[in-house]
């Protein structure tokens, strides 16, 4: 079950092959792949963090509510209704994708050269006036708001089973486990942003959906909480963070974070596959590290992009994700520099459990989750070098096709059908006994 709709459902039941960032884009694999996975944007820069989170309950507007962990009493001016376009824009600029080259003419004198550098290099390179503070209960209502179509209220509380009473009182469904997950929040100090809809405001948007809530704050923290959203989990869920910073990469503190692997060729009939494609190699990269890493998907200069799966986001919708610093906001004028970081986490609550820590590194280096199609010269070749050329181009479907099932764990010989390759032959007695 997806990250935010936990936390709501928690309180209810180029030019050569060689160059690493070249090609022609044809695909991407955006975060809906997912089974609708829980996104969030987070924007970082010194102490202040701006949090966008995109909401999708799907139940009765009257049951949702939302929970968020915050360090400290937030100001009506700290939150804001956003507009949930940019969710689709950051995601599709960020998607995995799928880049495709033609072969030239191997008697051609380029691609002599190219040959001789493909030898050199590899190929992957609510609340109304009927709620009040209740002090026996040690919680109190630090202020309460109504932005947009969400009525807000800012909770402070001594202890998690008040809390957990209070939320229960005031007609909140809490399941069993909340107060458990509540009590570490408490123990430092934090507040709780609750949230639920304001059905007459609602009304008024005319809209179907819920917008995304924004809130901006200080804190030396740079983290996501994740417990308190597991409180109902039966199973893995997906999280994914596009992470604004002005310098470098984000990675976690508290968990490895490690890169998807990437910049490989794969077979030609990935391109009528690929979200299936992706899909599978994910599923198979979390099971590898047994749901216990963050994966980076992507790292890139929000500038511009090699090969683009959407155009970069303009300033304005820059600022509208949060990036405060376009405005001269933070008493520098304004640096236009801003890096985007894209985080991948498939956890449960055995496999994290602890909130997301991060930091942001000095490493500056552009990675994506990038595959290749690589379409073999099908006119004439009838140099000295076409048959050469021949044999490195069966020589590299060999490569794609166990690549492609090492990625994904895709059974070798279905992936030699799909591409037309005659079956391989049976393996020795003494080879299967060693692997």
């Amino acid at each position: 079950m997806p990250f935010f709709r936990c936390l709501a459902l928690a309180l209810l039941a180029c030019t050569t092959p060689v160059h690493a960032f070249c090609g022609f884009y044809v695909g991407k694999a955006d975060a809906g792949l997912f089974n609708e996975a829980s996104q969030v944007i987070l924007v970082r820069d010194g102490n202040r963090t701006v949090i966008s989170m995109l909401n999708d309950y799907k139940g009765e507007p009257t049951e949702f509510a939302l929970v968020v962990p915050v360090p400290t009493v937030l100001q009506r001016s700290q939150i804001n209704v956003g507009d949930r376009s940019i969710f689709d824009r950051i995601d599709a600029f960020s998607a995995p994708r799928l880049a495709e080259y033609h072969d030239d003419d191997p008697c051609s004198r380029r691609e002599l050269e190219i040959m001789k550098l493909r030898r050199m290099a590899p190929a992957s390179a609510m609340m109304d006036g009927a709620i009040y503070p209740h002090r026996s209960l040690g919680v109190t209502v630090e202020a309460s708001y109504t932005v947009g179509e969400y009525d807000i209220v800012i909770l402070s509380a001594e202890q998690s089973d008040g809390l957990e009473t209070w939320l229960i009182e005031n007609g909140y469904r809490i399941p069993p486990g909340a107060s458990r997950a509540l009590k570490p929040y408490i123990r430092l100090d934090m507040k709780f942003f609750v949230a639920r809809i304001n059905l007459q405001e609602r009304a008024k948007t005319g809209l179907t959906y819920l917008r995304p809530l924004q809130f901006a704050f200080e804190s030396e923290k740079f983290m996501l909480p994740l417990r308190l959203g597991m409180v109902n989990a039966r199973g893995p869920q997906d999280l994914i963070a596009f992470i604004l910073t002005r310098n470098g990469r984000v990675e976690s503190t508290n968990y490895r974070t490690v890169k998807l692997p990437a910049n490989m060729d794969v077979p030609l009939f990935v391109r009528g596959e690929f979200n299936r494609f992706y899909k599978a190699m994910f599923d198979e990269q979390a099971k590898r590290e047994k749901h216990r890493v963050v994966f980076t998907e992507y790292f890139w200069d929000m500038s511009w992009c090699d090969p683009c799966a959407a155009e970069p986001l303009t300033p304005d919708e820059l600022r509208k994700s949060g990036v405060f610093w376009l405005n001269g906001d933070d008493g520098q004028g304004g640096a236009s520099k801003v890096m985007l970081t894209r985080l991948h986490v498939r956890y449960t609550k055995a496999t994290f459990p602890e909130d997301l820590m991060f930091q942001e590194t000095a490493d500056r280096e552009n990675f994506q989750t990038r595959y290749v199609l690589r379409h073999p010269w099908m006119g004439k070749a009838e140099c000295a070098q076409a048959a050469a050329y021949r044999e490195s181009v069966r020589t590299r479907q060999q490569i794609e096709a166990t690549t492609l099932a090492s990625l994904t764990g895709w059974e070798l010989g279905t992936i030699r059908t799909k591409m037309g390759m005659p079956a391989q032959p049976e393996a020795k007695w003494w080879e299967r006994l060693w692997n």
